[in-house]
């Protein structure tokens, strides 16, 4: 697949404000900090396409672009923990998990994971719940320009490893580059065999 267009179309607080179309959609989605908005600028080949802060948790909204003038990437904003009486739970924007869950034409979530740190609970316990909505979803490894291929792949294994066995199947898993293109010929492949379905 190539890109040919990418044009940002709205931002929604909400479920019920997301664009009332038929397009499929795609969602990325991670921990805050985690490169996002600069995965979506590489896919897109377009470098100011989504915002790069270096403020984390800065999109606030469900963030919704055009590609190819026939499907939307959809940024969400990402997720951090919450400490509620003594104890930490996941926690992110309530209209993300809404999305997640009810947006009939979200054909697959790419949730993305720094690849230089050891499995965190927190990216565990969202991938738990994804599956447990029943949402595909792909594994997408960032900054692994960042270490060597052999500790990515080491992060990369132990997280597959401590992933609860109740989930059907392994997920894709993507390794990916920011900064050197790596793993968007990937990503758009999945994007594309999706689209085919």
């Amino acid at each position: 697949m190539q890109i040919k267009s990418a044009i940002f179309k709205m931002s929604a607080k909400n479920l019920e404000a997301a664009p009332d179309w038929q397009r499929p959609e795609f969602a990325f989605i991670g921990r805050s900090n985690v490169g996002k908005s600069s995965m979506i600028n590489m896919l897109s080949n377009r470098a100011g396409l989504a915002k790069v802060s270096a403020t984390p948790g800065k999109t606030q909204l469900l963030n919704f672009f055009i590609m190819n003038d026939n499907w939307s990437l959809v940024d969400l904003p990402g997720y951090g923990f919450a400490k509620v009486a003594k104890t930490e739970k996941i926690n992110f924007n309530e209209s993300v998990g809404d999305y997640l869950e009810h947006r009939e034409n979200l054909r697959q979530v790419f949730v993305l994971i720094d690849s230089r740190l050891p499995p965190q609970r927190i990216d565990l316990d969202f991938v738990n719940w994804l599956g447990d909505c029943g949402v595909p979803f792909s594994l997408v490894f960032t900054k692994a320009d960042k270490q060597s291929a052999a500790k990515t792949a080491a992060t990369t294994e132990a997280f597959l490893a401590a992933m609860p066995s109740h989930l059907s199947g392994i997920p894709s898993v993507i390794r990916s580059s920011s900064k050197t293109g790596g793993g968007r010929l990937e990503i758009l492949r999945e994007i594309d065999a999706r689209l085919k379905d």
